[in-house]
């Protein structure tokens, strides 16, 4: 999403939430000046990413074991 700097100014609390599903980009006279993101983004993505990657059957524990037996 893309608003100017005033109307970030005018609704700050709106955007701040906002920020937190989505980037949100600050312009001023046409040009992008700043942009306001989930910190923990990155990592959230990485999570999902994460998801059912491990093969039904097998514990956390067992996942570890192999990890390290790899190493």
């Amino acid at each position: 999403m893309s608003i100017t700097a005033t109307e970030l100014k005018a609704n700050l609390s709106k955007y701040l939430q906002l920020s937190a599903t989505e980037d949100v980009y600050i312009t001023r006279n046409g040009k992008v000046i700043s942009k306001l993101t989930n910190p923990f983004q990155e990592r959230v993505a990485v999570a999902k990413s994460l998801f059912g990657i491990l093969p039904d059957g097998i514990t956390e524990e067992e996942a570890r074991e192999e990890r390290l037996n790899k190493l």
